[in-house]
């Protein structure tokens, strides 16, 4: 068995590589081996607005414990190493990576809420410090919201110094949700030096075009759970009009 330690260098390689990381993410223990069974796979992320949508929570409103919880269901059913949406990390953001770490969670999403500058890096610097007492090279995905809550002229610039104070603590990669197009890709891949990691929303450019921008790392947040949820409602609505069940469906392990 691969331990957590292996897990991280294996995703820090990843997200060191020229190639871009794509990453599917889940939010239970069969959506993770549905996707850790692909050849394609080479870790998974978590999508926390899944798992909360999935046990009855809004995005944001997940208790620490159901989070965790969540992490620790998927980080259990495979074998790939396991990046977590852990929001913004909670009250404590050392104690809860260190807590997840425990699980064998390798890395995880914590996003700043553009919460005032020093206090957005001190808890990034708390999360690093609490990853090193434990000897795992953990890789934060340092998420800031500047491109989804700043005003419009300043959204750049404050991803771009927030995003270089969290590398500078020691963050893996920055994650800027809302940037899509080339013009906000390419400043952000320049100033962080490839360690970019965004999300593949609807209308976006495929995983190539931003491979070539120089991103480290596309996820898909909870994209895919509404696309099952998309398959769910057009198989109910077939069934109810007297519909049947494919009958390509893959049968049950």
């Amino acid at each position: 068995m691969t331990t957590t330690h292996d897990k991280a260098l294996a995703l820090k390689a990843l997200h060191e590589a020229p190639e871009i990381l794509r990453v599917v993410n889940v939010w239970d223990a069969v959506s993770a081996k549905v996707v850790a069974d692909l050849p394609e796979a080479r870790a998974l992320a978590t999508a926390g607005h899944s798992i909360a949508a999935s046990r009855g929570y809004r995005d944001g409103g997940m208790p620490l414990e159901v989070a965790l919880d969540g992490a620790r269901i998927i980080a259990e059913a495979v074998e790939l190493p396991v990046s977590a949406d852990l929001d913004d990390g909670y009250d404590d953001p050392g104690e809860t990576v260190r807590r997840a770490i425990g699980f064998g969670i390798v890395g995880a999403n914590v996003e700043d809420r553009m919460r005032p500058f020093d206090e957005a890096v001190a808890r990034v610097r708390a999360i690093q410090r609490a990853a090193e007492a434990e000897g795992v090279a953990f890789q934060l995905n340092a998420r800031t919201d500047a491109f989804i809550k700043a005003d419009p002229e300043r959204k750049l610039p404050e991803a771009i110094e927030r995003g270089r104070a969290f590398l500078a603590e020691g963050a893996a990669l920055v994650f800027v949700p809302g940037a899509v197009t080339p013009e906000q890709v390419e400043p952000l891949v320049e100033a962080f030096e490839g360690r970019l990691s965004i999300i593949g929303l609807p209308g976006a450019l495929p995983a190539s075009e931003y491979e070539r921008m120089g991103v480290a790392r596309i996820s898909y947040g909870p994209l895919t759970q509404r696309v099952a949820l998309r398959a769910l409602r057009d198989l109910g609505t077939s069934l109810y009009v007297d519909g049947v069940i494919p009958e390509d469906t893959p049968a049950l392990n």
